[in-house]
């Protein structure tokens, strides 16, 4: 009998050895859009045998290791067709595969195999992504596919208001969200106050916005990230995309450097509304412009490099007396280089600017502002085995902060030259990200970012008693700003003050059955930059402001739990999520707070602390004539600004009160409709709660003027928030994919013409002497046309 079990005993050993020292290989390759050689970003392949799946990097790159043997392949991305083929693996082999566009397929295709189904194994969560097919879907006003406006029908999601294109998160603010495009930060993404986005859709590849979970590459940030990524171009042919609209139009043209090799994509847009005003004797001027440009090229297998570039401008004049100019400047250069299959980097240097021009000649002056910065980043992607995968990297961040200079405009002109005390700061971060598959069922994924923030001279700085630089009146109970008892001053590069700061990440995934999961995800982020601003929403106008000895770095804490699932042969997706979120350090404002052109802002604001939770809904029809999604979020966003001794009543006497971005209710409904080859329809609903304001509750006569007086902060709301886009597409010749291809968009937006308000204000009429409230509304209904082509 012992004879025996030491038979089996070897047997069981031997054959474990056997399988510990099987032979394994690596498959590697990119994946590519097969009409322009361009790679694509989250391209999934999928091992049928052994149930896993991996994801295209950045750089369309893909690599997975397995036993030697025979295995079957599915390759897809959304909107393209997949791709099913067998590969027998008994060498590292490498293995390049081209997916073909949706649209240049059957419809039955198309429904088959295009589902967006929920991500159930990986611990990404809090995540959306949209591709540029899904953002020319959404109908938006004046006929200009705008990708700001289409995250507003994403969960979480909310806008500022009508007629703005800044957006907010999880009831986070609008300067709490990090926008970049090829990884170079924007500070403003609307052209004409508001109107439109600067991003051109036709040189989009596709766009992430992180929510929750957010990896440790990105910070500096405490709401979201918006990561977008512009097309390299056509390796192969010469093409060119535009359209032909009643308010804008724009071109992009790409095609081959030394064919095969590299690529070129440069892109322009403007409108042109400002031509009709002049037929009407109408000297007031508003219009913009932008140029997208990327330049790509791959000297071989393990080295590549790009240059991508961005300028936006609005100009704004009102008859001869006032003029505004404002925009972006981005300009990023990268290199990618493969060590191997398992390790590569990514080393860019990039440079932001954000200027702000405005010239009073009526007053007699020009007015110029703005915020630089100069931007080294080196990341690297290691895959130590096909259970665990590292990211790590470091950054640093030199900005360059100009809040305002004055000169004279004219010769007579009563306004002194002037330079506001420019401001200056360096930002540096390190970052490790862990991915690990602990189990087929369980992953999890956790990292540490440390960023550290030097606020530099030079400039002389105001001290004041107890450094308190805003002081409580205990007679008049309100908050005043305190007087200087001397100053300090800095030399150039000089520490001001300094901050350092850990920011953990953690999410973990735990796969319940083949199509459903559970997901939690933690992260703490710090942001040192701070929008001084006393409006709800981004306009122009705003001053971006480093964190000093008064203005504390912004600290969020945030959690996530959530459920996601799959049904019906990924025929429909569900994803749900709760949330909840606290911030220390929110700026806030004392009453009468005076912002423009003030060199001590530190006179007029308070930290407080803000908070935020809410539930998200998300269900999608990815199969059939008629696809979409419906997205719900129920939350609540609030801010709170004790006093610092119980003596202080704090702001709004120191209790909570809703913050101007709550929304208790957001509802999006967004549906497309394959009618035929030749016709589509696509609408979107939106439904908001009004957002929260501070209406008058009473008043008081001074003289003969009636005067309000006001009750806590955003205690009221405006009429609650909804309108219904349509549009409906017609290609005269489906059938057609070579040669010049064009199609007519016709869409109506706010087709019941609701009007939303902007805005509710208070006033006396002057005939009756009554109190009257005037809305403000943007927008009624716009019906508009857009001719779009391509060859």
């Amino acid at each position: 009998m012992n004879r025996t079990f030491y038979l089996y005993f070897l047997m069981a050993l031997f054959s474990a050895i056997s399988g510990f020292s099987q032979e394994k290989f690596t498959l590697s390759g990119t994946i590519a859009d097969g009409a322009n050689k361009e790679t694509l970003i989250g391209a999934s392949v999928y091992i049928k045998e052994t149930k896993t799946a991996v994801s295209t990097n950045a750089s369309g790159f893909y690599t997975i290791t397995l036993p030697a043997g025979t295995y079957t392949l599915q390759v897809s991305y959304v909107s393209f067709g997949t791709i099913e083929q067998t590969v027998v693996l008994n060498k590292n082999t490498k293995k390049n595969f081209s997916l073909t566009s949706s649209t240049e397929e059957l419809n039955e295709v198309v429904i088959s195999q295009n589902a967006k189904r929920a991500n159930i194994k990986s611990p990404e969560m809090s995540v959306n992504k949209l591709t540029a097919q899904d953002i020319k879907k959404i109908p938006v006003v004046m006929g200009e596919v705008d990708v700001i406006r289409s995250l507003m029908a994403l969960p979480g999601v909310t806008n500022g208001g009508e007629g703005a294109s800044g957006f907010n998160v999880r009831g986070g603010a609008a300067d709490q969200n990090l926008i970049l495009m090829d990884d170079a930060t924007l500070f403003n993404s609307s052209h004409l106050f508001g109107f439109f986005s600067v991003f051109n859709a036709d040189a989009i590849k596709d766009l992430n916005l992180y929510k929750g979970g957010i990896p440790a590459r990105y910070g500096g940030r405490v709401s979201s990230v918006l990561d977008i990524n512009q097309r390299d171009g056509s390796t192969e042919d010469y093409h060119a995309i535009g359209g032909i609209g009643l308010i804008s139009s724009r071109l992009v043209a790409e095609g081959p450097i030394n064919k095969g090799k590299g690529s070129f994509l440069v892109g322009g847009r403007t409108s042109y509304a400002h031509l009709f005003l002049k037929l009407a004797d109408n000297d007031n001027t508003a219009y913009f412009y932008d140029l997208n440009m990327r330049l790509k090229y791959n000297f071989n297998e393990k080295n590549k490099i790009y240059l991508s570039g961005y300028l936006g401008r609005d100009i704004l004049k009102i008859n001869e007396s006032f003029s505004n100019v404002y925009g972006n400047t981005v300009l990023n250069f990268g290199w990618n280089h493969s060590f191997s299959d398992a390790l590569s980097s990514n080393m860019a240097v990039m440079y932001s600017d954000y200027l702000y021009g405005m010239q009073l000649d009526f007053v007699g002056f020009d007015w110029d502002s703005g915020i630089e910065s100069f931007t080294f980043k080196y990341d690297f992607k290691h895959k130590l085995n096909d259970r665990f995968k590292l990211t790590y990297g470091a950054s640093g961040i030199y900005y360059n902060f100009n809040p305002g200079t004055i000169t004279p405009s004219t010769a007579d002109s009563g306004v002194n030259a002037d330079q506001l005390d420019r401001k200056y700061a360096f930002e540096t971060a390190f970052y490790l990200d862990a991915t690990n598959e602990i189990t087929d069922k369980l992953q999890v994924t956790y990292g540490l970012r440390y960023s550290m923030f030097n606020r530099l001279g030079s400039q002389t700085l105001n001290i004041y008693e107890n450094n308190q630089a805003v002081v409580f009146n205990d007679e008049l109970k309100i908050y005043e700003k305190a007087t200087p008892i001397g100053t300090r001053s800095y030399g150039r590069n000089e520490t001001i003050a300094h901050f350092g700061n850990f920011e953990p990440r953690a999410a973990i995934s735990y796969q319940l059955a083949e199509e459903q999961s559970v997901k939690l995800s933690y992260n703490r982020m710090a942001q040192y930059l701070h929008l001084i601003s006393n409006t709800a929403s981004a306009t122009p106008l705003d001053v971006w402001a480093p964190s000093d000895n008064f203005i504390k770095p912004q600290i969020l804490d945030q959690v996530a739990m959530g459920y996601f699932r799959n049904f019906k042969n990924d025929a429909y997706a569900l994803e749900t999520e709760v949330f909840y979120k606290t911030l220390k350090n929110r700026v806030d404002y004392i009453d009468g707070a005076d912002l423009i052109a003030n060199e001590a802002i530190e006179q007029v604001v308070l930290p407080g602390k803000a908070r935020a939770y809410g539930l998200e809904i998300l269900v999608r029809k990815n199969t059939g004539k008629l696809t979409g999604w419906v997205a719900y979020t129920l939350s609540r966003a609030e801010q709170q600004t004790p006093g610092r001794t119980p003596n202080e009543s704090g702001i709004n006497n120191g209790k909570w009160y809703h913050t101007g971005y709550d929304k208790l209710h957001n509802l999006s409904v967004t549906g497309s409709y394959a009618y035929t080859d030749k016709w589509s329809f696509s609408g979107m609903f939106a439904l908001q709660s009004g957002q929260p304001v501070t209406y008058p509750n009473g008043q008081y006569q001074y003289g003969d003027i009636n005067i309000p007086s006001y009750g806590p902060r955003n205690e009221d709301r405006l009429p609650a928030y909804h309108h219904l886009d349509i549009s409906a597409t017609y290609n005269p010749k489906p059938e057609k994919k070579k040669g010049w291809q064009g199609e007519w968009v016709f869409s109506i937006y706010n087709l019941y013409n609701r009007q939303n308000a902007a805005s509710i204000s208070f006033r006396q009429n002057e005939d009756t002497g009554n109190n009257e409230a005037v809305r403000l509304s943007i927008f009624g209904m716009i019906p508009s046309v857009t001719y779009n082509f391509k060859f």
